[in-house]
């Protein structure tokens, strides 16, 4: 089963003391790059977010974008800057002695001064983590689903030019015989111009010909073109990403195309050839958005 490595998918998860919003959107990419955009209090399961998300995606460059609301009450405590108080005091007190004016004795005036009451918040996420994986696999599923969706039309597409592929496959395998024919006539004409109508020696014909048919034989090339798009096709069923495996596919059938195109000269096969390539290169470009 082919899969797009393009897609989106997103997720909400409430309980009663929190709500995690999870999106994950992808694009083409040679390696698998992940991107997290999430609070810092969640760094410390980022890894296992990783490898969550490393179950569903092989390539791609991915982006995962992570919210969340706390519903809970906040806890809060208030910390006592007890150095800097006894600093305000004594520096008053200085202050008091050198105008002649009455020490201050109000504690409440000292929890004014700047820092000297600190308020902090304390925060307990242990019963996030659940949720945002809850989220988190989710939006996987909708994500997968989505390439899996694009993966079927692409595969769609393969199948008809692969078809097509086959197709004038077949025909550049009837066009052999008439390639040697067309030489071995060829060449006789020219003896006959040449001699004048003298007679000339047939087996030299022969000869020249039997030549010219092993230098232009491209059966070789026609037969594993045969089992390139086989292997092509087996490889779209198979379950594993197959990007890769097709991308380097799609290189051996150009190579056995340039081949037959070589050897072949003639023009009939030439066209052909020039089809096939055409073919060939509108598979490559949607192999690249293969996982």
């Amino acid at each position: 089963m082919l899969k797009s490595m393009t897609g989106f998918g997103n997720a909400a998860k409430e309980t009663d003391d929190y709500k995690v919003t999870v999106e994950v959107k992808a694009v083409n990419q040679r390696f698998l790059e992940l991107n997290f955009h999430m609070p810092r209090q969640f760094g410390e399961w980022e890894e296992g977010l990783r490898q969550t998300i490393r179950r569903t995606a092989a390539r791609g460059k991915v982006d995962i974008f992570i919210n969340y609301l706390d519903k809970r009450e906040t806890k809060s405590s208030i910390r006592v800057d007890k150095g800097l108080a006894m600093a305000y005091q004594t520096a008053l007190n200085e202050l008091s002695d050198t105008l002649h004016l009455p020490r201050p004795d109000s504690a409440a005036m000292f929890a004014g001064f700047p820092d000297v009451l600190q308020v902090e918040q304390t925060a307990d996420f242990a019963g996030l983590e659940p949720v945002l994986q809850e989220a988190l696999a989710e939006a996987l599923e909708a994500f997968d689903a989505m390439r899996q969706r694009e993966g079927a039309h692409v595969a769609d597409d393969f199948d008809q030019r692969l078809t097509k592929l086959e197709t004038m496959r077949q025909q550049v395998i009837k066009l052999a015989p008439a390639i040697v024919t067309e030489r071995r006539q060829y060449l006789q004409k020219l003896l006959e111009e040449a001699l004048a109508g003298k007679d000339f020696d047939e087996t030299r014909i022969i000869q020249e010909t039997a030549l010219f048919a092993d230098k232009v034989n491209y059966t070789e090339e026609v037969v594993r073109l045969e089992s390139h798009i086989a292997q092509f096709r087996q490889i779209m069923a198979a379950q594993e990403p197959a990007g890769r495996k097709l991308d380097f596919l799609i290189q051996e059938f150009n190579r056995e195309t340039n081949t037959i195109g070589s050897k072949a000269n003639n023009k009939d096969v030439a066209q052909l050839v020039v089809d096939m390539k055409s073919e060939i290169e509108k598979i490559r470009e949607q192999v690249q958005n293969i996982e």
